[in-house]
C-alpha cells in the first residue's frame, strides 16, 4: 500500500534489546498527512524499524513523501494493535513524475457509424 503526503510530526525514537534474540533494536514513528484532501485531510502514523532504515530514509519534518507500507496486527494482553511499517520511502515529486513518463499515450477511440438496422427498419418484430 502507498500513502502520499507531508510529514507533520517526527516522534522520538524507541529502542531496546529483544528478549527473544538478545539483539538491539530501534524504531521511530512519523505522522504523515494527505496533501490532496482539502477539507478533511487523512493522517497516518507509520513506523520505520531498524537503525539502518531510519538513517537511510532520513525523514524530516515538512517533507512531501510517498510511503510504501505493510499493515500487521499484534496481540498483547488480550488486546489487538495495528502496526503500520514503512518498507520504502521516496520523495513525492519523484514518485509523481515516474508514472507520467512511463504511461503510454492511448489515442481516443474513432467514432463509429450508426448500425444499419436503425435506418429504415419499419417492421418491428418485438412483441411489446
Amino acid at each position: 500500500m502507498e500513502f502520499i503526503g507531508k510529514i507533520i510530526a517526527v516522534l522520538p525514537a524507541k529502542g531496546g534489546v529483544s528478549n527473544r534474540t538478545g539483539n538491539e533494536w530501534k524504531a521511530q514513528e512519523y505522522v504523515i498527512e494527505d496533501s490532496t484532501s482539502s477539507q478533511y485531510p487523512r493522517r497516518m502514523c507509520f513506523e520505520v524499524f531498524g537503525a539502518d532504515r531510519i538513517a537511510q530514509f532520513n525523514i524530516q519534518m515538512g517533507q512531501e513523501l510517498k510511503v510504501s507500507f505493510d499493515i500487521d496486527a499484534n496481540q498483547w494482553q488480550d488486546r489487538w494493535f495495528n502496526r503500520i511499517r514503512a518498507w520504502k520511502v521516496e520523495p513525492a515529486t519523484a514518485a509523481a513524475a515516474s508514472p507520467m513518463q512511463s504511461a503510454p499515450v492511448v489515442p481516443p477511440p474513432a467514432p463509429t457509424a450508426a448500425p444499419d438496422f436503425l435506418q429504415g427498419d419499419e417492421k418491428d418484430d418485438l412483441p411489446f
